[in-house]
């Protein structure tokens, strides 16, 4: 009996252990090993350089300026030995395979932390994940004494899935401050992102410097001022209004952000959208479009009709001409400029939604067509990106264009970035191009990601679970080595400021993260939410609102027979969803959801919200009846 009394006491105590050792690391690591203790820094931690590296040494200044709200005081000692608490940072000596370059290793006993990898990309990468072992904020006790920082003793061995792991700012159709996108980039470091692709050409502004080109910006960075949602709602420019709303980076300041991306282990992918998406630079040189008419900055206003199947029309020329061989002498030099500036490999061309109406219309480029045997606007679209991977290549870089780029025949040497579901990057990886999986049903942050009743209406909706069921590598891949990796996409055509950029961008850039960086095996839903709630309460420290949509419920609504019905759902088996189809309120005062439950015929609106111990956890959603009825599936 004594003998099973002490099996069941250390069962118990290993249960504690891993109970207490349930880390909230995102993106979640290849290898995460407990052991038995815990590591207590109360006020000073040492920071020892185990390798002479001036990136290291920057890191971990960065670090120490990240940190310091955590009460600990952070110093850069000579001692191997410390009295203190340690930090030590180094680099192997020989490559360890397993780690690539941006993986590495972290050992946290009673004594402290090591952290080794085999560059500084990887170190940088082990720094965030000991940011996460640390609180945001100092703790204290009810005396007003600060708390000892505890970390459970581990093991951690981690890797990034791809190389590739992005996310996209569009800063076209609303404009953002160099400090606003310095803020943008310190919470993609966080969260082990390291491609910034940067949106900066669009119809609603131009926001790059061209010094040869200087009405780029004094003309196409300016629209006049709107309000309210893109569309019909918007009215189009007066010739006598003044173009007051926009901005852009002048190269000095695109060389400081680059410079501030790089020491957050961020590389910057510059987009210059062509052939089409080009208005704003239309407005600053209307030579370059077919009919050389006069246009406006578009505001925001509806220039364009679209069809089932995604069909469209423009109603303005928003397109370069491609039978002009001043067009490509033109992008040449702005090229020039754009791949002088940024250092990494590649240059994004745009080549979406490129309306061919204007061409086929154009007796020139009709004449310029029949002369070189290009048959329709697929083939002539082909040509102009062709033409533009073989200025692109020339200056240095490799071009990646939106899949699009695939119809009519593909640019030797280009990268597809795959938008519209996987298809376009299957089929450019079938052709040998390496792929960038980026499609709307995963990784479009724009899009609605709560209860359309309190949410801003968009195309579609993307859900956190969505989200986090993406998979970069479909299975129709024959060759994975292509895929490079994937990133989220936040268009900006309803997100005007940057608070409601964070709003719109995580936590579902946690989910995307954690697809990009961490093995399949290791990816697990109720884990994943667990991490999630752990890490609102690091976002609400730091003062940044994200969505916590994840709480409401999810209102389903279905006919059974002649009943209209409604089944709530909700992904935490601790929230309790109180409701009301009597027109009363506070719901709490509602009935409690059980079960699924009968809408009955009348003028109502369903009332519902979550609860966690008895306080709200979400708004409030209020649905009338109508609205209820359209969404039968």
């Amino acid at each position: 009996m004594k003998k099973l009394s002490k099996t069941i006491l250390i069962m118990l105590l290993f249960m504690s252990v891993m109970v207490s050792a349930q880390n909230q690391i995102i993106p979640a690591p290849r290898s995460y090993e407990v052991k038995q203790g815990e590591l207590v820094i109360e006020g000073s931690l040492d920071i020892i350089l185990m390798s002479d590296n001036d990136k290291i040494r920057e890191q971990v200044a960065l670090f120490g300026t990240q940190m310091k709200d955590t009460g600990i005081k952070m110093t850069v000692v000579e001692n191997e030995n410390p009295v203190t608490k340690s930090l030590k940072i180094g680099l192997h000596e020989s490559v360890i395979d397993t780690l690539g370059s941006e993986g590495y290793t972290i050992v946290v006993d009673e004594r402290g932390m090591t952290l080794m990898a085999n560059t500084q990309a990887g170190t940088f990468n082990g720094l965030q994940t000991i940011k996460q072992l640390l609180p945001i904020k100092i703790r204290m006790s009810e005396d007003g004494d600060p708390l000892p920082i505890k970390i459970q003793t581990c093991k951690i061995e981690d890797a990034p899935r791809f190389g590739w792991r992005g996310l996209m700012l569009d800063v076209s159709r609303h404009f953002f401050t160099v400090e606003e996108v310095k803020a943008y980039l310190d919470q993609m470091a966080e969260f082990k992102f390291n491609v910034f692709h940067w949106h900066l050409t669009d119809d609603e502004g131009w926001r790059i410097e061209i010094k040869t080109f200087p009405k780029l910006t004094e003309v196409g960075a300016w629209r006049v001022e709107r309000h309210g949602r893109f569309g019909s709602d918007r009215a189009a420019p007066k010739k006598s209004e003044k173009t007051t709303y926009g901005g852009f980076y002048t190269q000095e300041e695109i060389k400081d952000v680059i410079a501030y991306a790089a020491a957050r282990n961020i590389t910057i992918v510059p987009e210059i959208d062509v052939p089409g998406h080009s208005m704003a630079l239309l407005a600053a040189y209307p030579q370059y479009s077919t009919k050389k008419e006069f246009k406006h900055v578009n505001p925001g206003a509806k220039f364009a009709d679209w069809f089932a199947g995604g069909k469209f029309k423009m109603n303005i020329e928003n397109t370069l001409n491609p039978a002009d061989p001043a067009v490509y002498a033109f992008l040449d030099m702005i090229f020039d400029e754009v791949a002088a500036l940024f250092p990494g490999e590649y240059i994004h061309m745009g080549g979406d939604e490129c309306y061919h109406g204007y061409w086929e219309e154009d007796a020139k480029v009709q004449e310029f067509m029949a002369k070189n045997g290009i048959k329709n606007g697929e083939e002539l679209q082909s040509y102009f990106v062709k033409r533009i991977e073989k200025i692109i290549s020339s200056k240095g870089k490799k071009m990646i264009g939106w899949d699009e780029i695939l119809e009519g025949g593909l640019a030797e040497g280009a990268a597809v970035m795959s938008w519209r579901g996987m298809k376009g990057g299957i089929e450019a990886a079938g052709l040998g191009h390496k792929v960038v999986m980026t499609p709307t049903t995963f990784a479009y942050l724009d899009y609605t990601q709560g209860d359309s009743s309190v949410e801003n209406k968009i195309y579609a909706d993307l859900s956190l679970e969505k989200s986090y069921s993406f998979d970069p590598v479909p299975e129709l891949i024959l060759d994975p080595d292509l895929i490079l990796g994937g990133q989220g996409n936040l268009w900006t055509e309803v997100v005007p400021n940057l608070p409601f950029a964070f709003y719109m961008t995580y936590p579902r850039a946690m989910a995307i993260s954690e697809s990009l960086w961490s093995t399949k095996e290791n990816k697990n839903w109720e884990d994943f939410l667990s991490r999630t709630e752990s890490h609102f309460i690091r976002f609400d420290q730091k003062g940044i609102n994200i969505a916590k949509t994840i709480y409401e419920p999810e209102v389903k609504v279905y006919q059974e027979g002649r009943k209209l019905m409604c089944k709530l759902k909700n992904p935490f088996s601790d929230i309790e969803m109180y409701y009301t189809i009597d027109n009363t309120y506070p719901v709490t005062f509602g009935k409690k959801y059980e079960e699924p439950f009968e809408l009955p015929a009348g003028d109502f609106s369903l009332r519902v919200q979550s609860f966690r111990d008895g306080k709200a956890v979400e708004r409030l959603l209020q649905i009338p009846r109508k609205d209820l009825e359209s969404r039968v599936k």
